[in-house]
Order: structure tokens, then sequence, then C-alpha cells
């Protein structure tokens, strides 16, 4: 494709993510299935280019005043991630002149604001929480894609052997540090034709996802409940680690998002899996299994802010009034989630986000309405686990990661149990 036309393309594509009216990755999907004459290169471009313009946008959006033409056309020059060859091919000199001179100028005495890139709501928050080192420090890794991590399917390979095989097919990769299922790969090569992928043998989940499965301690022959399955990582998780016995309860509201299970539950071998659509947190489905799960997660709706280095959208479009929204609708899972518990049962709570509102002040209203539930210390059981440097992972008993701590999405989890009949 001429570099004129894919740059044409690049400001499209940023015109329609930077409406914020859905999420970046589905925009971009769905360009890419209109425009199905782009090679694999140009892909990689317009998108990479979408997702650093997002990450940077206060800072791209302030040097990109001093330009001329369409602001989409100068975010995607400022912001262009598809090597300086082909953009040169469609830059006249006035642009190329421009973009040196915007290239030039050192950031460093920009205002905070336009350093930091996140809304000031969000930016008071975690630097509350953080402090002013560590905020910064959250900053800089916040700029940086993830990398790609894996969880090895226990019922059909080792993780050694997996990472062997990777190693074999040209992909690099290494364990994760805390995961024992866990292996990293950086950057983002193609998986999905991987014979060991069509297997069954790994999946794509991050590394704190795969440690909230952990905390479950999810056992053979049980009854387990994943409340909110969403697309099912952990529910493949949970039914790997239950060795496929047991009855394993996928419940989501969204019937296309257990959709998306249903090729990944067919590649991973398990039998013991049951996904089931609920309308709400109180359906009838739900009341008729009261005080018969062992052992419930409640990956709770939240506002992702724990993803941004996957989801740098995510920080535009969400708002206190929509944290303190989701944060209600948490309590309510959680009090109807509570009912399923059997005597001795236990009770996972989590979200991605980095918000105390979601987190520590959900966890603490529960626990307060709950005086039957005995909280369970989040390093013991990582231990139980075989996560090494446990203790380096949790704040007051509870699971708290972060990007720029611990290299993975940031999580919040709390154990309660309840008290033996």
């Amino acid at each position: 494709m001429h570099p004129n036309a894919l740059l044409d393309l690049a400001t499209e594509l940023l015109r329609n993510v930077l409406k914020f009216d859905a999420p970046a990755d589905s925009v971009v999907s769905s360009f890419f299935r209109s425009h199905r004459a782009l090679g694999a290169r140009e892909r990689h471009a317009l998108a990479e280019t979408v997702y650093h313009v997002l990450r940077r946008r206060a800072m791209l959006q302030h040097l990109a005043q001093s330009g001329t033409g369409a602001l989409e056309r100068r975010l995607a020059i400022l912001g262009w991630q598809g090597g300086d060859g082909l953009l040169r091919g469609a830059l006249g000199p006035r642009e190329q002149d421009w973009r040196r001179q915007v290239g030039a100028i050192d950031p460093a005495g920009f205002s905070e604001k336009l350093r930091h890139n996140l809304p000031e709501w969000l930016a008071h928050a975690l630097r509350t929480e953080l402090g002013d080192e560590e905020f910064w420090a959250l900053v800089r890794a916040l700029e940086v894609p993830a990398p790609l991590d894996l969880r090895v399917n226990t019922l059909k390979a080792r993780r050694e052997d997996a990472q062997r095989s990777l190693q074999e097919a040209g992909i690099a990769c290494e364990p994760t540090p805390y995961s024992p299922w866990g292996l990293r790969v950086p950057g983002k090569p193609a998986l999905n034709r991987l014979p060991l992928f069509e297997a069954g043998a790994i999946e794509v989940q991050d590394e704190g996802s795969q440690l909230l499965a952990l905390l479950v301690q999810a056992r053979r022959g049980e009854m387990v409940v994943d409340f909110c399955a969403g697309a099912g990582g952990k529910t493949l998780a949970l039914g790997a680690a239950m060795r496929s016995t047991g009855r394993l309860y996928a419940f989501d509201v969204s019937g296309h998002r257990l959709e998306a299970l249903k090729p990944r539950l067919k590649r991973s071998g398990l039998s013991n899996v049951h996904p089931v659509q609920i309308a709400h947190e109180r359906d009838d489905r739900i009341k008729r299994l009261a005080g018969k799960i062992d052992r419930v997660l409640v990956d709770a709706p939240c506002s992702g802010l724990g993803t941004l280095r996957r989801n740098p959208d995510l920080k535009w479009r969400q708002s206190p009034q929509a944290v303190q929204e989701l944060a209600d609708k948490q309590r309510a899972i959680l009090d109807s989630s509570v009912r399923l518990l059997k005597p001795g049962g236990r009770l996972v709570y989590a979200t991605c986000s980095l918000l105390r509102t979601e987190n520590e002040d959900v966890a603490e209203a529960f626990q307060a309405a709950h005086p039957e539930l005995r909280r369970l210390d989040v390093v013991t059981v990582l231990e139980q686990a075989g996560v090494p440097d446990a203790s380096g992972l949790t704040r007051d008993g509870c699971l708290r990661l972060w990007p720029h701590r611990h290299g993975s999405d940031g999580f919040f989890a709390v154990i309660w149990e309840r008290d033996p009949a």
C-alpha cells in the first residue's frame, strides 16, 4: 500500500477511536474487518500507532497544536509506529520539517499533566495511593506495551515442555516470575496456528490473572463457581486445577462472552465446565445453588484500569462517577455470591483495578456486613500454591499487583472463608 494511503487510514482509524464511544480494541478489529486487503505489517503499523497515541494523548495533542491539517492526521504523524522510512514517503517537506521540530522538543519542561498523560482525577487517586516517586514509576510502566503472558494447561503439558516447544518454533519465552503455570513472551507473535495452541496446551492469560485462580485453590471433585466468567480465562485455569473433575459453573450476564469461551473450552480438554448465562446477580439459577458451593471466584466487573498497558483508552473512557457505580455493583454481586458458600466454603473477590474505591473500600464494607466470614492471608495461600516471594505481592493480607512493581497487570484480591458448621 502506498504510504499516503496508509497514513490516510491511520487518520481515519484514529478519528474513529478518539470518539471513545466503544473500546479501542473493538474499533480497531472492526476497522480491520472492513479493510481486509491490509497486510500484517500494515495492520501492525496502524494498531501500534493508535495505541501509542492513546498512551500519550495529552502530550501529543499539545504538540499537535503547532501543526496544520486535520488533528487526527497530526496525531498519526507524531505517534507513528510503522517505521520512519514508510512515513517519510507520505509526508511533504513542510510536514517533515514540522515533525523534526516537534521531535526536538524536550518533554521534561512540560507540565505534569502533559507528562503523566492521565486525567486529573485518576492521577490524583494514584498519586495519593502510591506517593510521588512510585506514581512516576507507574506512569513510566504504563507507557510501555505489556508483554504476552501464557498459561500452560497442566492437563496437557508441563511448563518446561511447552517452553521448549515454543523455542523450537522460534518464539522466545521464559517462565513468569510468580505463577508456576506461566510463560512470558516478548512482543506479539502469532500463536493461534501453533500446534501447541491448537491442542489447548497454552492459553493467553496475564500472570496476575493466573494468580487469582491460584488463590481459589480449586480441588478435585469440588463444586466451584466462577461468578463473572467473561470469556473464561480463569474458568479454564480453575478447571485444570480441578483436573476436570467435580462441577465448575461459569456464570456471566453476557451470552456473547460465554460464546467466546466455547472454542477455548473445546481445546482445553475440560469436561467439568458448565457455562450458564444469568440475567443478574439474583438470578434463580444462582439461588438454587445456595449453600452448596465449595469455592466462589468473583472477578467483578470493574474499571479495568489495571490493564492500561493493554487498554490505554480506558483512562479516557472512565470517570469518577462510573467508578462509583461499578463499586456499587461490586458490592451487590458480593452480597449475592456469598449465599452460594457451604460451611467452610471460600470466596475470592478480585478486580483488575488500581483504585482503592473498587478494591479495599469494597472489601472492607463487605467484611463489615458479613462478620461470619474469616479473612485468609493471601501470602499463606500463595506460598501453599508454590508462588515464590509471595510477600512482595501483598498489602494488608490482600493481593495487590502493580505493573511497575510486578510486571503484570494491576490486580487486587481478598479471600474469605465461611466458618465450618
